[in-house]
C-alpha cells in the first residue's frame, strides 16, 4: 500500500475517533477527553502503518512498538486522571472563552488534534515504508533516546500522581523528585521521545523530514497546549506559591535548582 493511501486511511481513522470523543464531551460536559484521544490515536496509527506499509517487517514493528507503548501508557495515565473527574481547568477556560459558539469551536479543536496525530506520525510512516532488510546505527540510537524519554516521563507522571494522592499536599506545588529540577519534567521527557522517533527515521529515505517533528512538538509543548496553559492554570490556582517555584526551578530541561532569594523584612 502506498504512502498516500496509508495517510488517507490514517486521517479518516483518527478524525472518526476524535468526532466520537467530541460527542462524548458534549454529552458529559467534559472536553478533557481530547487528551486521551490525542495520545491514544498514535497506537492506532502505529498498528495501521505497520500492518499495511510495504517496509521491512522488523523495522516496522520496532517503530510501531515505540509509538504504541508510549501512546497506550500516556492514554491510560490520562484516562485515570480524566474519566469520572471534573473538566480540567484549561478546558474550563476555553469553554468560557468560546461560549458564543462552544461546540463548533471545540469540534475544530478536536479535529486539529487529529490532524496533528497524522503529522506527528510522519517518522513512523517513513520508517514503515523503508524496505532495507537491516537495521542502522541511527535506529539503535533512536531506540535508546526513546527509552530515556519513556522512562523519564513515566517516573515524572508517577511522582506527580503520588504527590496529588496525598491529601496533605492539597494546594501545594509538587517539587519532589524530577519536579525539583524542572517545572515540567513530563513534557521534557515527552519531547525526548520525539527526538528518538526522528533519529530512528533518519536511517530511512526522506528521513530528514522527521526532524521537523521534535521541533514542532517543542513549540506545542512550550507555547501552546503544554507549559503555557499549565502554568497559567497553576498561577490561577496556587498563586504566590507557584511564582516562587518558577523563580527557583528550571522551566523545561531538568537542571540544578536556583538559589531562591527570600524577601527581607525591609524589602
Amino acid at each position: 500500500m502506498n504512502a498516500l493511501l496509508l495517510v488517507t486511511l490514517g486521517t479518516l481513522l483518527v478524525f472518526l475517533i476524535m468526532t466520537a470523543l467530541w460527542l462524548l464531551g458534549i454529552r458529559n460536559r467534559n472536553f478533557s477527553y481530547v487528551d486521551i484521544g490525542w495520545s491514544g490515536n498514535f497506537a492506532l496509527l502505529a498498528l495501521l502503518y505497520a500492518a499495511l506499509a510495504p517496509g521491512w517487517e522488523t523495522r516496522k514493528w520496532i517503530i510501531a512498538a515505540m509509538y504504541g507503548l508510549w501512546s497506550v501508557r500516556l492514554a491510560g495515565h490520562l484516562a485515570k486522571r480524566i474519566i469520572g473527574e471534573p473538566e480540567e481547568g484549561r478546558y474550563i477556560e476555553l469553554r468560557q472563552r468560546w461560549a458564543a459558539n462552544l461546540n463548533a469551536k471545540f469540534f475544530g479543536f478536536f479535529q486539529l488534534q487529529a490532524l496533528l496525530n497524522v503529522i506527528l506520525a510522519v517518522p513512523l510512516l517513513i520508517a514503515c515504508l523503508n524496505p532495507e532488510p537491516s537495521l542502522h546505527l541511527l535506529e539503535a540510537a533512536g531506540v535508546a533516546i526513546w527509552l530515556v524519554g519513556l522512562i523519564g516521563e513515566s517516573i515524572a507522571d508517577g511522582q506527580l500522581a503520588a504527590f496529588k494522592r496525598n491529601a496533605s499536599n492539597h494546594g501545594r506545588v509538587c517539587d519532589v523528585g524530577l519536579w525539583r529540577y524542572s517545572r515540567h519534567p513530563n513534557y521534557f521527557f515527552e519531547w525526548t521521545l520525539w527526538v528518538g522517533y526522528a533519529v530512528f527515521a533518519l536511517a530511512s529515505p526522506w528521513g530528514w523530514l522527521a526532524l521537523a517533528m521534535p521541533a514542532l512538538m517543542l513549540h506545542f509543548l512550550i507555547n501552546v497546549t503544554g507549559v503555557k496553559a499549565t502554568e497559567e492554570q497553576a498561577l490561577r490556582s496556587k498563586g504566590e506559591r507557584y511564582r516562587e517555584y518558577q523563580q527557583r526551578t528550571s522551566m523545561f530541561v531538568p537542571l540544578p535548582r536556583k538559589r531562591f532569594a527570600e524577601k527581607t523584612t525591609n524589602g
